[in-house]
C-alpha cells in the first residue's frame, strides 16, 4: 500500500509491480439537481476526479445506485445511468457493472480504478514552502444548488453558467500540471476550499495562504449567502477548520467567509507547484479550455494553519 488513509487522501493506491501501481476510489451523492441527466454526468465526474488528483489515468468503472424503484418511474434511472457513462466515456474509461440497492433517496456515484507509476503518484501531502496555489474551477456551488431547489436562484442560470462547469472532467487540468513539477494536489469537495486546503498542509507540516481577491466565485453565491441562504455541510466544515489556526488579516463579511467553507461537488483542483511556474501553468490551463484556473495564494513554512488575506 503506496497511499492509505493516513493524510485523507482522494485515492487508495497500491503497488502491483515496480512499474505499475493501481488506485482505488469510490465516491457516491445525493442529487444536486433535479434533471437526472445532469446528476449522472456532475457525479461521475466528481468520483473519476479522485483518480486525476492522485496523477493517475481512470480505467474501469461501477455504477453504485441507491434507488426508490417503488416510488420513482425507472426511466429517470436510466437517465442518471446514461449522463453516467456518457462522462466516463469522455474520460476514456470503460463502464463495467455496478450494484444498485433499493432507498427511500436517490444516490449514485462511481467505484473508480485507475493506474499511476509508483515513481509518479501525486498526493495532497507534498506541498512546499515556496509553492503557489492554483485552483482551476470557481467556488460556491453548494449554495447554488440549495439555493435553486428553494426556488432562490434561476435554474436556467444554474444550468447556463454553473452546471457545465462542475460537470467537466477535471483530465485536462491534471494533464496540464503534470507537465510542471507538481508537488501536491487535491480536488476541492465537500469539505469546502479551507477544509481542503488544511488536508493538504496538515499532510505536508506547512502553512496555507490565501489571497481572497483572487478567489474564483461563481456568479450569484455570494449573493445567495447574503440572502441568508446555506447549505448542509458550513458548519460542520467550519469545525473542521477549527482544530488549526486560521487567521484573517483582512475585514470579511459573514457571507464572504462562508463561501470559504462552500461544499463543492466535483469541484476543481488545488495546485501546489514551485511559485516560478505557477504563470505558466495557468496560461497553460486557460489554453486548454480551463477558463476559470487562477493562482489562489501560496504555501509557507510555519504552524500548519491558514491565512487569509
Amino acid at each position: 500500500m503506496l497511499v492509505g488513509i493516513e493524510t485523507s487522501d482522494d485515492a487508495a493506491v497500491y503497488r502491483l509491480s515496480d512499474e505499475l501501481a493501481m488506485i482505488n476510489t469510490v465516491d457516491f451523492i445525493t442529487p444536486p439537481v433535479d434533471d437526472p441527466y445532469w446528476f449522472g454526468q456532475i457525479s461521475a465526474a466528481n468520483s473519476i476526479s479522485d483518480i486525476y488528483s492522485m496523477g493517475g489515468k481512470p480505467l474501469t468503472a461501477l455504477n453504485v445506485v441507491m434507488y426508490p424503484a417503488k416510488h420513482l418511474d425507472m426511466g429517470i434511472l436510466r437517465e442518471i445511468l446514461r449522463g453516467g457513462n456518457d462522462k466516463v466515456v469522455e474520460a476514456g474509461a470503460c463502464l463495467a457493472g455496478g450494484h444498485t440497492v433499493d432507498d427511500n433517496e436517490p444516490k449514485y456515484g462511481l467505484c473508480v480504478n485507475g493506474v499511476v507509476h509508483p515513481n509518479r503518484i501525486i498526493t495532497n501531502a507534498g506541498a512546499k514552502p515556496g509553492d503557489a496555489l492554483i485552483l482551476t474551477k470557481p467556488l460556491g456551488s453548494g449554495v447554488l444548488f440549495n439555493a435553486t431547489r428553494a426556488g432562490k436562484f434561476n435554474l436556467q442560470e444554474l444550468e447556463k453558467s454553473v452546471l457545465p462547469i462542475v460537470a467537466a472532467l477535471n483530465g485536462a487540468a491534471m494533464a496540464k500540471a503534470l507537465q510542471y513539477d507538481l508537488h501536491a494536489c487535491t480536488d476541492v469537495t465537500g469539505f469546502g476550499l479551507l477544509g481542503h486546503l488544511l488536508e493538504m498542509a496538515a499532510g505536508g507540516g506547512v502553512h496555507g495562504m490565501v489571497n481572497y481577491n483572487a478567489l474564483p466565485f461563481y456568479s450569484g453565491a455570494y449573493e445567495m449567502y447574503r440572502k441568508g441562504q446555506t447549505t448542509g455541510s458550513n458548519k460542520a466544515n467550519r469545525a473542521l477548520v477549527a482544530r488549526y489556526p486560521l487567521t484573517v488579516e483582512r475585514a470579511l463579511t459573514s457571507s464572504q467567509l462562508e463561501l470559504l467553507y462552500d461544499p463543492q461537488t466535483s469541484g476543481g483542483l488545488l495546485l501546489a507547484l514551485p511559485k516560478d511556474q505557477a504563470r505558466n501553468l495557468v496560461d497553460d490551463l486557460r489554453k486548454a479550455g480551463v477558463s476559470e484556473a487562477v493562482r489562489i495564494g501560496e504555501i509557507v513554512a510555519g504552524a500548519v494553519g491558514i491565512t487569509v488575506q
